[in-house]
């Protein structure tokens, strides 16, 4: 699903996702995804052509894609959705059908504005289920990542159990649609 989704937010602001362009973002995200605050992207030490070359990855793969949030118009956040199955958690854990794996980054900032960083979350999870065939939204933070575990469970994630990747331990973790909605208020935002 490529459309761009919109929330509003009378106290935050307006939301819309788009499609990310490797090559037009590759700088945009360069230096979000390098900067000390995403040590968790773990790619700090990567340039430039490594961004562009690691979304232009991303792009081709027939599982696997990655979206620029906009804050009123503004780029704000990043967005990586995958089919479970078949990148990031393959084999690792027991898959349903539906289940689609997330991974977003918010973009530093001088200047945070309270409540930001969860409007941004429900946003992504917003978009992944407007995709009517998404049952269910799977994770794998860091398990030292305390900062989003909080905002995860905050949208209704609940944790299946530790795992081992190749690049971190990590929590398994799973939100169904209607854990979200119970959590976030539903059609209510």
């Amino acid at each position: 699903m490529s459309r761009p989704d919109k929330q509003q937010s009378a106290a935050i602001g307006a939301f819309t996702v788009r499609p990310l362009d490797p090559a037009a973002d590759a700088e945009l995200v360069h230096g979000w995804v390098t900067h000390p605050k995403a040590a968790f992207w773990l790619m700090g030490d990567a340039v430039l052509a490594d961004v562009e070359r690691e979304y232009r990855d991303i792009a081709a793969h027939p599982h696997h894609d990655a979206f620029i949030g906009l804050h009123d118009g503004g780029p704000a956040f990043l967005i990586e959705r995958y089919d479970p199955t078949e990148v990031e958690l393959k084999g690792l854990y027991e898959a349903e059908p539906g289940d689609v794996g997330m991974h977003f980054l918010v973009a530093p900032t001088d200047t945070p504005v309270h409540g930001f960083t969860r409007a941004v979350i429900t946003t992504v999870m917003d978009f992944l289920f407007a995709d009517p065939s998404v049952r269910r939204v799977v994770v794998e933070p860091d398990v030292t990542n305390s900062a989003v575990q909080a905002l995860n469970k905050a949208v209704g994630f609940e944790v299946l159990r530790e795992i081992a990747k190749p690049e971190k331990d990590a929590l398994l973790s799973a939100c169904t649609r209607a854990q979200f909605e119970a959590a976030t208020g539903g059609n209510d935002r």
